[in-house]
């Protein structure tokens, strides 16, 4: 009996140690992160403006790609101004800035003018966002997705995932969907990647912001309809992670394409975190023959996501994996190209809270003008960016080694 006590006060012992540890490590990172800031001051050097480009799909839709924010926000500004019966946006983020404001005027007046407008936000993650500049006027309709639901229902997974979306579909004829959160430093200072989409496709889009606005039981006013009809559009498919009905396809997606890769697999996260399938299904790919390549920021908006990724970056270099930090500003993007043949876009990361966590939407499309496209963006941020090789990584630091083995444990939280 003593025995089974002693060993359960050193385990509590042992975990409550590593729980400190963790809590000191990640104080100290954010310490580290706020100094830097300070000393290099606010400035931050705009990114060099990039034109959509637009590519014709098989379905007959159109997909416009955009990687320079304010060119992207023009045109999305430009959609709600000239939407003549429904609006709806959906979007993690939008802050309380100058461009946020433009959105907020731009849907009131298009409220203010007839036009039906639906907006959905995710509380927590606006937190920081003045109470007032949240509040819409009627008549449009606004559904704060709440921080976290009453009673002891918080505790189930169909409870804890965040409204990470982003999706504006105008009337029936255009839909965008991707990266961008909305914002003034988004517009010129992130590298993010965002879809316009017109044509059949639309319908996905809209059939996405639906279902969540219908199914959530705060909504204000009558249950949606769909203004378009459905098709079936092989080229293009719209992956929906949905907590509420335990529905996770994003990572199943990933997984299904990185195994018939033949040639080549490029991927852009702004936090990855593989969990062990994604991680054997990227080092099987590179032992068959393919060419795998990562691009991450070298320094994210999630210092702590910085080194929990950090932690993979040994395994995957041996295993002959390409691995390139973009450099000078936060890449947000969440792409993929595969064979030249196969892209996502959307707006899961690849980790656990993206992949098995939170309300979530990717674009599957199969187009070789648009996977060419998307290549060539690549290979673009690439030249910007610094390729790691294995004996630099293996020269880091201990300090740095002792950090990633105490952050490790988070990796399957986060």
């Amino acid at each position: 009996m003593s025995l089974r006590l002693s060993t359960r006060r050193i385990l509590r012992k042992s975990l409550l140690a590593m729980i400190a540890a963790q809590a000191a490590v990640i104080a100290s990172l954010m310490t580290a992160t706020k100094i830097r800031k300070l000393v290099r001051g606010r400035h931050v050097e705009q990114l060099a403006p990039a034109q959509p480009v637009s590519h014709a799909i098989g379905d007959g839709s159109t997909a416009t790609t955009y990687t320079y924010g304010e060119v992207l926000f023009e045109d999305m500004l430009e959609a709600i101004a000239g939407a003549k019966r429904r609006i709806l946006l959906e979007t993690y983020i939008i802050k309380g800035d100058a461009m946020g404001q433009r959105f907020k005027t731009a849907l009131v007046e298009a409220a203010q003018r007839g036009v039906e407008v639906h907006v959905i936000f995710d509380r927590f993650a606006n937190l920081v966002v003045r109470p007032s500049f949240l509040a819409f006027p009627s008549p449009v309709q606004v559904l704060p997705y709440p921080f976290f639901t009453k009673g002891w229902r918080f505790l189930s997974p169909r409870q804890l995932g965040r409204d990470h979306r982003k999706i504006l579909v105008i009337d029936d004829s255009a839909a965008f969907v991707g990266g961008y959160n909305i914002g003034s430093a988004y517009a010129t200072e992130w590298r993010d990647t965002h879809l316009k989409i017109e044509g059949p496709a639309v319908w996905d889009l809209d059939n996405a912001f639906i279902d969540f606005w219908n199914m959530h039981p705060k909504r204000r006013g009558d249950r949606l309809e769909q203004l378009g009809r459905a098709g079936w559009y092989p080229q293009i498919r719209a992956h929906r992670n949905v907590p509420r009905q335990l529905m996770y396809p994003i990572r199943g997606m990933y997984l299904e394409a990185i195994d018939r890769a033949q040639t080549s697999i490029d991927i852009t996260a702004a936090y990855f975190i593989p969990d062990h399938d994604i991680l054997r299904g990227l080092l099987d790919a590179r032992r068959r023959g393919v060419r795998v390549r990562i691009l991450v920021p070298k320094v994210s908006n999630h210092v702590v996501t910085d080194w929990l990724s950090g932690g993979f970056y040994g395994r995957l270099l041996r295993g002959g994996v390409e691995i390139h930090r973009y450099t000078g500003h936060m890449v947000h993007a969440k792409t993929a190209t595969i064979d030249d043949e196969w892209t996502t876009i959307g707006t899961a990361n690849i980790d656990r809270l993206s992949l098995m966590g939170n309300y979530e939407i990717n674009l599957e499309i199969l187009d070789p003008g648009l996977a060419a496209g998307m290549r060539a963006v690549f290979d673009n941020d690439c030249e910007k960016s610094e390729r790691l090789n294995l004996d630099e990584w293996m020269r880091r630091p201990v300090t740095a080694r002792v950090y990633e083995w105490i952050l490790k444990p988070l990796g399957p939280l986060l």
